[in-house]
């Protein structure tokens, strides 16, 4: 696991984000002799996949009638 200096880090953060992302290992940053920070990977996250249009057709079975109606507890604001 390599140890970078905190002025390191902060002049060459985009080369450590690209060491990480090639090598995969994990680099401590160190302020004087003491660990201060570790920068690590994230793992790979799935790729969902794109919702298809049309893919809910069937999943509603009744709707009321007076599904858009006003509802009583709000008649006082109209």
């Amino acid at each position: 696991m390599p140890q970078v200096t905190l002025e390191e880090a902060a002049a060459h953060l985009p080369r450590l984000v690209e060491q990480i992302n090639e090598n995969g290992e994990d680099v401590v940053i160190m302020q004087g002799s003491k660990p201060v920070a570790k920068l690590v990977p994230l793992p790979s996250l799935p790729e969902r996949p794109r919702p298809q249009f049309g893919s809910a057709k069937g999943l509603i079975l009744y709707m009321a009638d007076d599904f858009d109606a006003p509802l009583d507890d709000f008649a006082e604001y109209m």
